[in-house]
């Protein structure tokens, strides 16, 4: 799960080769919105009406390029705008395999960095953040291994790759 960064889903097939990268969506979606306020500042009903297409009919469903189409064909005069419209429609095109959103459900996969931020916070902030403790960088990373081991059900295998090293 990532924001759509390329440095977040090359450190992804480092360390874990082979696993299922999925743009976080309501990150994907922010995008569209910033983008609707752009085109439509002023104009409310307008803007509503064109995320209802981008995203629900497009976004949401995992129709990226159509999604790309239609940012790629939206005109205007205003450069920076235009500059800012391709970017976006880059954004989409590059990471349209990680934002295939029905196909993720389907699998029973989250599509949503929630899940995770909770994750994080019951295992590293339950952990690190108690009443008293103070932690060096190389502390905290070694509990969090520790911990991490435990609750993956992999102690054993964390202890044995200490003796082999």
């Amino acid at each position: 799960m990532g924001d759509g960064a390329e440095w977040i889903w090359n450190l992804a097939q480092e360390h874990f080769p082979g696993a299922v990268q999925i743009v976080d969506l309501f990150h994907a979606r922010q995008h569209l919105w910033d983008l609707a306020r752009l085109l439509y500042p002023n104009d409310t009903k307008r803007r509503n009406a064109w995320i209802g297409l981008h995203q629900k009919r497009w976004l949401d469903q995992g129709k990226i390029a159509k999604l790309v189409a239609a940012l790629q064909a939206i005109q205007t005069a205003d450069a920076d705008l235009a500059m800012k419209i391709r970017n976006e429609a880059n954004y989409f095109a590059t990471n349209a395999a990680r934002m295939k959103y029905p196909k993720f459900r389907k699998q029973h996969l989250f599509v949503g960095s929630g899940v995770i931020e909770a994750g994080c916070k019951t295992v590293i902030g339950h952990r690190l953040k108690q009443s008293g403790m103070f932690w060096t960088v190389e502390g905290a990373n070694s509990i969090l291994a520790l911990r991490c081991s435990h609750l993956n059900g992999r102690f054993e295998d964390y202890w044995e790759s200490r003796r082999a090293a």
